[in-house]
């Protein structure tokens, strides 16, 4: 059994949004393998009640608080020194011993690194082989996000795109494998970053269809008589920000006109300044629900109008797993192995999510064979051990081999 080094980012237990579920998932099959010594922040209060169940899937743990407002000043910094934002938003010199002492005293074999602002912690001991799960190109997110934006944040946006681009591709150069969620996402990345051409596979999700299964026991968290329509996700990240203020603004108006008992229901942590304005007669805003699954059962369908997002939307897996309809931005369609119109419908501008819905309420039926569809399309591509074959093969060639066992003689 080989001692592996895993640093990720945002703590990975409770798997209750987005980078959280595959960051969990890649643990629990580590752990399944092999002893992994976690390195982690936690940057929500609420997840410091679930260390202890975090610390017993582990060798051992190092948890290390993180207050987002006072990490987002320490990152300024990197405007005097040159660096992403990104980077200095994650540095902490506890982590950094805690690291120090590991590789010192465990004899770790190989570091797995989940995003690139950990791998500074592990880049810090080249004799380590280094495994970089990218998830996204995130350097591009920066990018999108700066035309959305007045000056000054565009200037910074821009700015942290490049920089971070820049890390990213030192970091891949010095990790012996890296990953991306999707093909898509390689193929930008080898865009953006020829010389990485060869030296980043897709390491696509999956999704606990066992968990996300159909259940009409569940209890059902909407009004009677009401129809709603359900979009899930952390309701503090700019994507979905966009995305819920979008459809409120232009599609939700168009569609109680014909369908005046509808409501849209913003279910997910922390929603922000502007997405609680959002609420109203047409609109719920949830927050932090103790379970989504309820949501989404009851749902008559679950749209997802992602403009800046990028990779494979866990939240569309996740309705889709349920039995639900749902309606994406094509280039989350484009981001799984599922057919536009077969497992899911797709749509690119407002007035196609409006049609794409409409077409849902006037035929439950179809809207019913979609669901169906979309969870066998689900149980055949997306179980997360197959997903998760490409982290094994990655890792055989780096790990020492299992020593030999001698029989006795006879």
């Amino acid at each position: 059994m080989a001692k592996l080094l895993y640093l990720v980012h945002r703590m990975p237990y409770p798997p209750n949004k987005g980078d959280k579920v595959r960051s969990y998932h890649l643990l629990r099959h580590l752990a399944q393998r092999h002893q992994v010594f976690v390195g982690t922040f936690v940057d929500d209060p609420d997840d410091l009640a679930h260390v202890p169940a975090l610390r017993a899937m582990c060798a051992d743990l190092c948890a290390v608080p993180l207050q987002p407002r006072l990490a987002k000043l320490a990152s300024l910094s990197g405007l005097l020194t040159g660096e992403a934002l990104t980077l200095r938003y994650y540095a902490d010199a506890r982590l950094r011993a805690w690291v120090a002492h590991t590789v010192a005293t465990q004899g770790i074999d190989a570091v797995l690194v989940f995003s690139s602002s950990m791998a500074p912690y592990a880049l810090a001991h080249p004799q380590l082989p280094t495994l970089l799960d990218l998830v996204d190109v995130d350097s591009a997110k920066w990018t999108d996000y700066a035309p959305n934006h007045a000056w000054p944040l565009s200037w910074l946006y821009r700015r942290e795109g490049q920089r971070l681009l820049a890390y990213e591709r030192q970091a891949v150069a010095q990790s012996r494998a890296a990953f991306l969620v999707t093909d898509n996402e390689v193929a930008l990345f080898n865009r953006l970053a020829p010389e990485s051409q060869g030296r980043v596979t897709a390491l696509c999700n999956g999704v606990d269809a066992e968990f996300f299964a159909p259940d009409p026991g569940l209890p059902n968290p909407f009004a009677a008589g009401e129809l709603a329509l359900v979009f899930t996700g952390a309701m503090d990240y700019w994507p979905n920000i966009d995305a819920v203020t979008w459809f409120v603004q232009d599609m939700l108006p168009a569609l109680r006109q014909r369908w005046p008992a509808l409501r849209f229901h913003i279910v997910g942590r922390s929603p922000a300044p502007a997405v609680r304005a959002l609420a109203g007669e047409a609109v719920v805003v949830s927050g932090t629900v103790p379970d989504v699954r309820p949501y989404l059962q009851h749902a008559c369908a679950v749209v997802a109008p992602l403009r800046l997002a990028r990779g494979v939307q866990n939240k569309v897996l996740e309705a889709m797993a349920m039995g639900k309809a749902v309606v994406a931005a094509r280039t989350c369609v484009a981001a799984i192995d599922a057919r536009a119109g077969e497992h899911l419908l797709s749509a690119d501008q407002a007035e196609d999510y409006i049609a794409a819905v409409q077409s849902l309420l006037d035929d439950v039926a179809a809207a019913a064979r979609i669901g169906t569809a979309a969870r066998q399309c689900v149980l055949a591509a997306y179980d997360w051990s197959a997903r998760l074959a490409g982290i094994d093969a990655a890792l055989g060639p780096v790990l020492p081999a299992p020593a030999a066992v001698l029989e006795p003689a006879t």
